[in-house]
């Protein structure tokens, strides 16, 4: 039989935390760009002509950046329940005799 095993149970905890505060972070900043926060302006990356072209050009930037922070948090949730199928194979396997 052929065992979809590939992670210890401390990787596979580890992988769970890592992966849940990767979502919590990544939402977060997903939803401070999509409402074009001033604060995050040096991590859009835009050029001198953006600034000529008016602020829609600025604000599309800011959306863009919110759109590949939310599909992250998606990677990051799919890792995540990897991780918990890991840790769920692992606690059947204690359980079974040998």
């Amino acid at each position: 039989m052929v065992s979809l095993l590939c992670c210890g149970p401390k990787l596979a905890a580890c992988g769970i935390v890592l992966s849940a505060w990767g979502v919590v972070m990544l939402v977060l900043l997903g939803i401070f760009f999509n409402v074009h926060s001033a604060v995050l302006i040096e991590d859009v990356p835009f050029t001198e002509e953006d600034f000529n072209d008016g602020p829609e050009r600025i604000y599309g930037l800011y959306e863009r950046v919110g759109t590949n922070c939310f599909v992250a948090a998606g990677l990051y949730l799919l890792l995540g329940g990897f991780a918990l199928c890991q840790a769920r194979l692992n606690k059947r396997k204690e359980y079974l005799v040998r």
